[in-house]
């Protein structure tokens, strides 16, 4: 388990720390036999283990898995209807506003490999992020037009659970995302891959809140980010406003 931090673990549930990089399950957009986090913790447990939730192989943080099937079906039911609370932190393009709820529809992801009889032209779906400004930094570096660059370091409550709904609702407020190469700006992706040597999509998944589906207890997983971007968080000013 050298590639996972345990963050919880009982007798029906175990949530993991994934790294930026790690596939969730077994995909074909990697080589076969790439590690993933469902055949970590089978290794692990020694026994089978159920997917409850996903994270962007991109994205880092807190992820949940159940050690019993009926235990994975309560928790994607409680999923389903909105019962978790999940908390990210990002860093995006911009000064965004101070706070606010993104409701904004999103069209349905699709992978024409993975999925390839689905209907392209299924109508949008409700999508909500509730988001606030944690800080700001503007760096001494042109981009484009502009002399400096600025950012912001952003807390996302996600009300639904839409693909790429942080990424999508942030650009859809002009403030995509630094890191993302599907959503994002690639100038800006540039500076902090040269300036910084940062080559990851800077979104990380620091808290899951939900009631046990057996003990009926209010549990809360928080995950602080990674040695890389605390580094980097620090160099800005950052420090103390998010969990290290």
């Amino acid at each position: 388990m050298s590639e996972l931090k345990i963050l919880f673990e009982d007798e029906y549930l175990v949530a993991i720390d994934k790294p930026s990089g790690l596939l969730v399950h077994p995909s074909w957009i990697a080589p076969a036999y790439t590690p993933n986090a469902v055949a970590l913790l089978r290794d692990y447990l020694q026994d089978t283990v159920y997917t409850i939730h996903r994270l962007d192989r991109a994205t880092s943080g807190v992820i949940l898995f159940a050690k019993q099937k009926q235990v994975a079906h309560d928790m994607n039911l409680a999923f389903a209807e909105r019962q978790v609370r999940k908390t990210y932190l990002c860093v995006t393009r911009g000064y965004t506003p101070e706070a606010g709820l993104i409701d904004y529809a999103l069209k349905p992801i699709f992978d024409k490999k993975a999925d390839p009889f689905a209907d392209p032209d299924k109508p949008a779906k409700e999508a909500q992020s509730e988001f606030r400004r944690l800080g700001t930094i503007e760096l001494p570096f042109a981009v484009s037009r502009y002399p400096s660059a600025r950012y912001s370091l952003v807390e996302v409550k996600p009300h639904t659970g839409r693909k790429h709904q942080i990424r999508r609702h942030l650009k859809h407020i002009f403030h995509p995302l630094v890191g993302d190469t599907a959503h994002g700006d690639g100038k800006h992706n540039r500076l902090f891959r040269e300036k910084f040597d940062l080559h990851r999509l800077l979104l990380m998944a620091t808290e899951l809140e939900f009631t046990h589906p057996v003990s009926g207890e209010l549990v809360n997983l928080q995950c602080p980010v990674d040695a890389a971007c605390d580094r980097l968080f620090q160099r800005f000013g950052w420090d103390g406003l998010y969990l290290s």
